[in-house]
């Protein structure tokens, strides 16, 4: 809840949002900035006072797609697994989890995002065989009692990595194929209702912690899934998300599958609209990108595991060419190693240099720093209400210490930020006019006890699942082998550096 009363921050250097930044003061009512003062005015005789000399104050960063489950396997993903090799081992990383481990990994990604400077984040949380109304709502628990704003989107599906592929299970010689064959999501209607049961019960301010719905990846969910999907969007007036062409193994096996692609697919089921964002959307054409921005759509670029995948160079420029929303993500701490938006933000500029010679065309700092605040706060639907430093906007607010070595000298704070910050120079965070990481201490929980916690509960989680991780290594030449088949065959679009011209779709 947003603290009472007004509190006035003096003193700090404030990144406005054409990123100048300027001294100001800001006022604060209620959790919302009431008013920006020139640097030395009078500030509200009966407002509490915070001092923020040599402090760059920001807008908090917005991650626009997150696993909240997979942040108690950190560690754990090979060095060269791609995406369907990452699918291939999840049972290994993420089952036998309790309520308390679901709650625990949501507050440990919550405490990592406010250390490294994010105030919201978009979290597709999976359960195994169906989301459950106790695992959802201990998350939200966690996010809340953390002090992070969030969506908290279900992930769901009615077929596992296995069965999304026939052509895969053709391959596997018999026994392993009956284990492949012994994981089975719960059917789709059970899914959708234990969700929509969730929504209809939902605890919590929604202006805090708003539900939203995930088809995790649409070739994994029968069309009847997805339009019913489509449906409970529209019923709890929820945002949507899905994993959109990750793959040059989805996009082929979608255009066979569909005759058309996975985007026209979902628009010929009616998914796309103002509600929907595409996580990573790498293999997308210039058709796709125009049946997305025709809708109100979003899209949402997650560098850190794009690259870490080895699955392709999102074409971001043609996407804004286009007039798409892009919001900016870091994806699960176990498949990009981190949750840091600053480090997303600097690498969805720097993959703009290597698609093409046209240096017009790179991302620049105003580029990925609006993807990373605005760009994904609209795909939340939380636009107009958080990402900007200005009248009227959620005070979500990030401290930088202008001491750290990141900042000495001080050229352009906007420049620096983007391509300099690693997270090292946050101080304090504020979410919704509340201090939540103050001067380096986390003030919302016992920090040190979630560590030992969650130590505690991977290596729990770790012991009892040395089956699932054996049986995901017998799989693992048949998955890297009809991946790799797939990657072989021809598609119109081209996402790897080696086909180094962009062409401009």
């Amino acid at each position: 809840m947003a603290p009472k009363g007004l509190l006035a921050i003096k003193g700090g250097l404030v990144l406005f949002p054409n990123l100048k930044s300027e001294a100001a003061e800001l006022v604060i009512s209620s959790g919302t900035i009431a008013d920006i003062l020139a640097a030395g005015s009078p500030l509200p005789a009966h407002a509490n006072i915070l001092n923020a000399t040599d402090r760059a104050i920001v807008p908090g960063l917005v991650n626009g797609h997150v696993h909240g489950h997979g942040t108690l396997a950190k560690g754990l993903v090979d060095q060269r697994w791609p995406l369907e090799l990452f699918l291939n081992a999840l049972p290994g990383l993420g089952a036998n989890r309790t309520i308390e481990d679901k709650y625990l990994s949501g507050l440990l990604g919550a405490v990592e995002m406010i250390r490294k400077g994010s105030t919201a984040c978009f979290d597709l949380f999976f359960e195994f065989p169906k989301p459950s109304r106790e695992g959802l709502f201990a998350v939200g628990q966690a996010y809340s009692d953390a002090g992070i704003r969030a969506v908290l989107a279900p992930m769901v599906a009615d077929r596992t990595f296995y069965q999304a592929y026939p052509e895969l299970l053709d391959t596997m010689p018999e026994p392993l194929k009956a284990q492949a064959l012994e994981l089975q999501m719960a059917p789709y209607e059970a899914s959708a209702e234990a969700a929509a049961e969730a929504f209809r019960e939902w605890p919590f301010d929604r202006e805090r912690i708003k539900p939203g719905i995930a088809p995790t990846i649409p070739l994994h969910c029968s069309d009847a899934f997805l339009i019913r999907c489509r449906d409970i969007s529209r019923e709890f007036d929820i945002p949507l998300q899905t994993h959109l062409a990750e793959s040059k193994v989805q996009a082929v096996i979608g255009l066979n599958r569909y005759g058309k692609t996975l985007t026209a697919h979902l628009d010929d089921l009616g998914l796309l609209g103002p509600s929907f964002s595409a996580a990573h959307a790498i293999w997308l054409d210039a058709d796709d990108m125009s049946r997305l921005a025709d809708a109100g759509a979003s899209l949402i670029h997650a560098p850190p595991s794009n690259m870490r995948f080895g699955s392709g160079l999102a074409n971001i420029r043609g996407m804004l060419d286009h007039s798409l929303n892009v919001g900016m993500a870091t994806d699960a701490a176990n498949s990009s190693d981190s949750l840091n938006m600053f480090e997303a933000a600097r690498l969805g500029s720097f993959i703009s240099r290597i698609r093409t010679h046209d240096f017009d065309r790179w991302l620049g700092a105003e580029d990925v720093h609006r993807m990373a605040t605005t760009g994904s706060a609209k795909a939340m639907g939380f636009g107009a209400k958080i990402g900007k430093i200005e009248r009227g906007y959620k005070a979500d607010l990030v401290f930088l210490d202008l001491t750290n070595i990141n900042y000495v000298p001080l050229g352009d704070l906007a420049t620096q930020m983007v391509f300099g910050e690693n997270g090292a120079a946050v101080d304090s965070v504020m979410i919704d006019g509340r201090m939540v990481l103050d001067r380096g201490e986390i003030t919302t929980l016992d920090e040190a006890k979630l560590r030992r916690d969650a130590n505690a509960a991977a290596e729990r989680l770790f012991s009892v699942k040395a089956e699932k991780r054996e049986l995901a290594r017998q799989l693992q030449p048949l998955v890297g082998q009809f991946c790799r088949s797939l990657t072989c065959q021809s598609y119109h679009v081209h996402g790897l550096a080696c086909f180094s011209s962009e062409t401009h779709q």
